[in-house]
């Protein structure tokens, strides 16, 4: 087979081919595409640039000539890792299809949803889509994955290195079981191998190349850089990348510079665009609008160098680019490959530079050990002169931004003066002189070395002796002075024993006793309400009995309503007061012997005192009625 039409596509398919100017298919063209046109699961194993895109695109094609897609159900799935080989995969099917109708859907981030589904609204043959977004629809219900005839996962190895394992389980699980699926990676991973044993039925295994194997047409070079300082390094290299940029000369028609991250991305195009390069970058943090706009001007040669990350390392067709520097090592031996193979595709010649440093030697070992042979080097030595002069025009750059920054810091003060500025620093220093001696006052010309003032000292005085003298200063704060309250001797009230403070306490009572007799008179009335409580209970039990032994005719003269039943008693005590102080001891010598009887004898006397005054108010009340009666 070495034609198109000897693979028995759709003659709408094989014109569109032609149009785009393809008469021979590629070996992995040739073996894959037979086997898909009959329905059997495929997996290609092939390097970068040899057509694994077309070789399921084409048979897809004529697969879904015949058949009609309804709304929400597309009827075949491309997943793709990135939103830029996805909207590669879309532009293919726009060339081949353009003589068949069938509709396509592209479904990738930074786009809007409602857009994407008015597509899926209308019924889409193809759904081109990379693993989030697709889940995001699917999710939120406006699609439906059961109507899936052919199912296509491409870059399956760059998905593994992205995270998107689970999420292709997943798909894989809401399409049917009677799909059919094409598999294509450039490497295969252990992940990758289980996964095609569990979703993949009796495959066709299609390997037209050793597994990670560079095209023969790629000149590969490692450019060793011993940088001067080790703070220098990043600098250094890309005084490097400028000066291969200028030895290659017209040779560079157009080139991608790869970066391990997203800041020196940024960090080289800057660096370029500033020397006059004609420079751009891309990387996934930038704007959808702009990542497409960047990639169309350099397919289109507007622009000549583009600085990406590994978004531009996978699936990205552009025949065109005559060299690959990679500014870092890749970190992954397979990228390394990829990153390559964005060069001397088609057939063509290209070039392919890796910048080297110490701490990459690692990286580079499983590099060459993975492509099987060494790959030749070159060394810039940038503690010699020659690499000093590569890097001098923007370490003096570098050098002035930080001088300008350490000036700032430090209040506009720079340490790399010229030589107008030590002049121009001196006439304040000698200013104040005068000022300091006319302060003082002038009866005191004179003064000793240590009464000499330390600001006058200074310009006399070596630095070591000053600083050997600043033990003698003032201690000011807890020095020589002490407070008052600190020098109080408080030990003897602290330590006094029981003995002494017997002794000393009439006396101090009986001197504070003509002062504080005034302040402290209410403090001893507590003392007779205690002695009252044991005399009162043996007085009540007295007076109640008394008075329910007699008759009931007296008790209610004897007794008001409004006056307390304790009334005698109160008219009886007057007198304890005025000899409570001689008195006191004896309370609480009997109050012990009285105790026991104290909370018994006053529930019961007074139930009896209450009766007795309620039938005193009755009485007094019936002898009221009595005598309005008997006067009317």
């Amino acid at each position: 087979m070495t034609n198109f039409t000897d693979l028995e596509l759709d003659p709408r398919v094989l014109k569109a081919i032609a149009e785009a100017g393809y008469e021979t298919p590629t070996p992995i063209q040739q073996q894959a595409i037979p086997h898909a046109l009959v329905g059997r699961d495929v997996l290609g194993i092939a390097q970068t640039g040899t057509g694994k895109t077309a070789s399921f695109v084409l048979p897809m094609l004529t697969l879904l000539a015949k058949g009609r897609a309804r709304a929400r159900m597309p009827r075949s799935l491309v997943l793709a890792p990135t939103r830029e080989l996805a909207a590669q995969v879309a532009e293919n099917f726009e060339t081949y299809a353009k003589h068949m109708k069938l509709s396509m859907a592209l479904l990738i981030g930074g786009t809007s949803f409602k857009d994407q589904d008015k597509l899926i609204d209308r019924g889409v043959d193809v759904l081109i889509a990379t693993p989030g977004r697709l889940l995001d629809h699917f999710e939120r219900g406006k699609l439906m994955l059961t109507a899936i005839e052919i199912m296509v996962v491409d870059e399956a190895d760059r998905m593994l290195d992205m995270g998107f394992i689970p999420d292709i389980e997943r798909i894989f699980k809401l399409t049917p079981f009677t799909r059919q699926t094409l598999f294509f990676s450039a490497t295969m991973a252990p992940e990758i191998t289980r996964i095609t044993n569990e979703f993949l039925s009796n495959p066709v295994r299609v390997e037209v190349a050793r597994q990670a194997t560079a095209a023969e047409t790629i000149t590969q070079k490692i450019v060793r850089i011993r940088p001067s300082r080790r703070d220098a390094t990043d600098r250094e290299k890309r005084a490097t990348l400028r000066q291969l940029i200028d030895t290659e000369g017209e040779q560079l028609t157009n080139g991608i510079i790869f970066c391990n991250r997203k800041r020196d991305v940024d960090v080289v195009a800057k660096s370029l665009s500033k020397h006059g390069y004609d420079a751009a970058p891309i990387h996934g943090d930038l704007d959808q609008s702009i990542r497409t706009r960047t990639l169309d001007g350099f397919r289109e040669g507007k622009l000549r160098l583009l600085i990406a990350s590994d978004v531009a390392a996978r699936g990205l067709d552009i025949p065109a680019v005559s060299h690959v520097f990679n500014y870092d090592i890749p970190i992954h031996s397979e990228d390394y490959i990829h990153r390559i193979g964005r060069t001397g595709r088609a057939g063509r010649s290209g070039k392919a530079i890796s910048l080297f440093v110490p701490a990459d030697q690692k990286h580079l070992d499983k590099i060459e050990e993975l492509i099987g042979k060494p790959i030749p080097s070159e060394e810039v030595n940038y503690g010699s002169e020659a690499g000093a002069e590569a890097a001098r025009p923007e370490a003096d750059e570098d050098g002035a931004e930080r001088r300008g920054s350490r000036s700032r810091k430090r209040g506009g003060r720079d340490r790399n003066r010229t030589a107008d500025a030590p002049a121009a620093d001196a006439a304040p220093a000698t200013e104040p002189k005068p000022q300091a001696e006319a302060r003082p006052q002038p009866a005191q010309p004179e003064r000793r070395r240590d009464e000499q003032p330390r600001r006058d000292r200074r310009e006399d005085q070596p630095r070591r002796d000053r600083r050997d003298r600043r033990d003698d200063r003032p201690v000011i704060g807890m020095g020589d002075h002490v407070p008052a309250f600190l020098l109080r001797d408080l030990r003897p009230a602290a330590m006094e024993t029981e003995a002494d403070s017997a002794e000393e306490q009439p006396t101090e009572v009986a001197e504070a006793q003509p002062v504080v007799a005034a302040d402290e008179a209410p403090a001893p009335a507590p003392k007779p309400k205690r002695a009252r409580k044991p005399r009162t209970p043996r007085a009540k039990p007295a007076a109640a009995e008394t008075k329910a032994a007699d008759a009931p005719e007296d008790a209610p003269v004897e007794v008001p309503v409004d006056a307390p039943v304790d009334a005698p008693t109160e008219a009886a005590e007057p007198e304890a007061p005025a000899d409570q102080p001689a008195a006191t001891p004896e309370p609480e010598a009997t109050a012990p012997a009285a105790e026991p009887q104290a909370p018994e004898k006053p529930k019961r006397t007074r139930k009896p005192r209450a009766r007795a005054s309620a039938k005193a108010v009755q009485a007094e009340v019936a002898e009221e009625t009595e005598g309005s009666t008997g006067t009317a």
